[in-house]
């Protein structure tokens, strides 16, 4: 179990701390370039999210006590992250990508959505720091 944990736990952090960072550079920067890093975000956020459900189970199956129960609301934060970013993010690439006739507009909305997963995943990083001593 020792070694599954430590691979858990470091394709969890190395693919959140990619997720988050590029969320929070291309929410700061008007998404320069974010039509680009959807893609490789998303493939980060199903790592980040398949191994913190991994480190789940193995660390905190059975209990429900406040510590997991701030994990929770993080992973929550987390899941509506990458929703927006599908959701909202990913019709304005699609938009881009079909050349459509406001660029601008989607470039906004996907602006947008990268600012909203940008602060739910400050919330999720909060979260899990504030578990540990909770």
């Amino acid at each position: 179990m020792q070694a599954a944990l430590i691979i858990a736990l470091s394709l969890h952090v190395l693919s959140a701390v990619f997720w988050a960072g590029s969320s929070f550079t291309l929410a700061r920067t008007g998404c320069l370039g974010g039509e680009k890093l959807l893609v490789p975000q998303l493939g980060a956020a199903t790592v980040a999210i398949v191994t913190g459900a991994t480190l789940w189970h193995l660390v905190h199956e059975g209990s429900f006590a406040l510590s997991e129960q701030i994990l929770a609301a993080g992973a929550g934060a987390a899941l509506l992250a990458i929703a927006v970013q599908i959701i909202v993010g990913g019709g304005a690439v699609r938009q881009l990508r079909n050349n459509a006739a406001d660029a601008s507009a989607a470039r906004s909305r996907l602006a947008a959505a990268q600012r909203v997963a940008a602060g739910l995943l400050a919330i999720t990083a909060l979260c899990m720091s504030a578990s540990r001593y909770a």
